[in-house]
């Protein structure tokens, strides 16, 4: 008799842990991103993920359970009629204006003024409230008419300060569209936890509990943009700099400590940080210091941390060896993998990074020469998990298939 769905989830958790804490699995454990590729392999739109629930549901569990990688991820559901009452000028997804076969795009776009650091820093809630998200959401327009939240006021009159800044027509339209989008997630909100849940009953254990960025990125993702933050390195360095620290501390009071029995490790992409978008003098002053502050209180309390490292991380290696030991995972992109574990190997646990081109367009024999010379390489006496760069949503089935087998049955350790 096989093994149970939920046996398999404790060998598959166990196996990835074992990994991250530098002890030797039984073999190479394997973390697969899917993302859209359900859609292809199933001959449904990409736009299921957004708009047919059960439809996307069966396709993601066809997927995995056919290819059976230990650490899965596919693209969650999420409720397009929700993004639509929302309006939000920074993603496209699919099934929005009718195209049907893409992924969402994240749009790079400046949505905080260069002399806005000032009101970022001092008041935040704030901010966000007033000047962000009625940049960036259409349903938020409205308060874009507030010109700040009251803070001075005490007692009865903190009531009436709020209520005469939301009192204007702008503002009620806003607080009736928040109602309107409040009620159509509830109404969703189980469904979304039901759909995780699903997965984890097949076998499937999640790589993260938590998401956070690096405080850097929560500015350059969704503040300024590419080409404001690049421009504030040199005009407002100090600014930037009180911000990412504002930043830091904000988002370890969202975290909190580790739950007992919960998925405690979070997820960091890494998106700005890498060759090409700073030097490394950049780097060093401004983007290092609080991603390091926020991982090492993160691992103090008990957290896991995974990294995404997206883009060359080659010259950056180094950095990553001022963490606690056998407390990070690192996922790399482009990054020099064999570099990488002369560097990092018995310090933390490294994945990546076979090349979704070659899983795209490439051979079953191709594959499994790529997939060999990683395990032979990284995967010496454990602290490796075998990945693709990305998400595989354009992998050709059979190159899939065939990275997957073949590291179950050479990635095995005596």
């Amino acid at each position: 008799m096989g093994a149970s769905p939920a046996e398999r989830f404790l060998e598959r958790r166990k196996r990835f842990d074992d990994a991250v804490r530098l002890e030797t699995p039984d073999r190479v454990p394997l973390e697969i991103n899917f993302g859209y590729f359900p859609a292809k392999y199933c001959g449904i739109p990409y736009a299921a993920s957004h708009y047919d629930y059960d439809t996307w549901l069966a396709a993601c569990k066809k997927t995995l359970l056919d290819f059976g990688a230990d650490i899965s991820g596919v693209q969650p559901f999420f409720p397009g009629s929700v993004l639509e009452l929302i309006g939000p000028r920074v993603i496209q997804w699919p099934g929005q204006n009718g195209s049907t076969m893409q992924s969402h795009q994240y749009l790079d776009g400046e949505y905080m003024r260069e002399t806005e650091y000032d009101l970022l820093i001092s008041d935040p809630t704030a901010f966000i409230l007033t000047r962000y998200m009625p940049r960036m959401s259409a349903a938020m327009e409205g308060f874009g008419s507030i010109d700040m939240l009251p803070a001075g006021d005490m007692g009865f009159r903190s009531v009436l300060a709020l209520a005469e800044a939301l009192v204007t027509p702008e503002a009620a339209a806003t607080l009736e569209a928040l109602q309107r989008i409040g009620h159509e997630y509830l109404e969703w909100q189980p469904r979304l936890a039901a759909f995780s849940k699903e997965i984890e009953d097949l076998g499937f254990p999640p790589l993260a509990g938590h998401m956070a960025l690096a405080p850097y990125d929560v500015i350059a993702d969704n503040l300024r943009g590419m080409r404001g933050v690049m421009m504030d390195l040199f005009r407002h360095p100090d600014e930037l700099q009180e911000a990412c620290e504002s930043i830091m501390r904000g988002l370890l009071r969202r975290i909190g400590m580790p739950l007992e029995g919960g998925v405690n490790s979070v997820m960091i992409p890494l998106h700005f940080g890498s060759e090409g978008f700073c030097s490394l003098q950049q780097f060093e002053t401004f983007y290092w210091p609080t991603l390091k502050g926020l991982v090492v209180e993160l691992a103090q309390r008990g957290f896991t941390v995974m990294f995404m490292t997206e883009g060359d991380y080659t010259s950056r290696l180094e950095y990553l060896l001022e963490l606690p030991k056998g407390k990070i995972f690192a996922h790399f992109d482009t990054t020099d993998m064999f570099r990488a574990k002369d560097v990092l190997g018995g310090h933390l646990c490294i994945s990546g990074n076979v090349p979704v081109s070659l899983l795209a367009t490439g051979t079953p024999d191709e594959v499994r020469a790529a997939a060999k010379q990683l395990i032979d390489y990284c995967g010496r006496d454990g602290g490796y998990v075998m990945s693709s760069r990305c998400p595989c949503d354009d992998a050709r089935p059979e190159n899939l298939k065939a990275l997957i087998d073949f590291t179950k049955e050479y990635g095995v350790y005596a």
